[in-house]
């Protein structure tokens, strides 16, 4: 009876110090991926003939209008991960460029991935940021966010602020 009552006591303290350490997960997770998107937005518009070429070649349509909306996507909505604002809206916009991307750019690496003993799909840069992008639409920014800062005066109710 005494190793149960100290295993329930182990488990009860880690899951108090887990639920400490929650605003990790989103915010890692936010910074990793706006950086990311800061990137390659950045590089798309310092190389915007190379990306209009490139959305040419993949048969995207007014390869010129898409790639100016995406790299701006790309660099706004990098930019608004890194400090969670508008994360849910901008996580479905990016997850959309991933959407295209997996089935454009990425298609042939991407289908191969399933079928592979070499690769896995998460070896697809457009398929694990597009995880990370739902997982962000669907839980949220986390605490440590200006949504969840702002989330009170505006009288919105989150997960997070509760």
């Amino acid at each position: 009876m005494a190793a149960i009552d100290s295993f329930k006591k182990l488990a009860r303290t880690g899951l108090r110090v887990f639920r400490s350490l929650f605003f990790l997960a989103p915010t890692a997770t936010r910074l990793v991926l706006g950086l990311g998107f800061l990137g390659t937005g950045m590089g798309k518009w310092q190389n915007f003939e190379n990306t209009v070429s490139f959305f040419t070649d993949l048969g995207i349509p007014a390869p010129a209008a898409n790639a100016a909306f995406v790299a701006t996507l790309e660099l706004v909505g990098g930019g608004a991960l890194l400090v969670g604002l508008l994360t849910r809206l901008f996580s479905l916009g990016l997850a959309s460029t991933m959407v295209v991307a997996l089935m454009t750019a990425d298609k042939e690496s991407f289908l191969q991935s399933w079928g592979s003993a070499s690769a896995v799909p998460t070896d697809v840069t457009a398929f694990t940021y597009l995880l990370l992008l739902t997982w962000l639409i669907v839980s949220g920014p986390g605490p440590l966010s200006l949504d969840h800062l702002l989330s009170r005066p505006l009288g919105i109710r989150s997960a997070d602020s509760d």
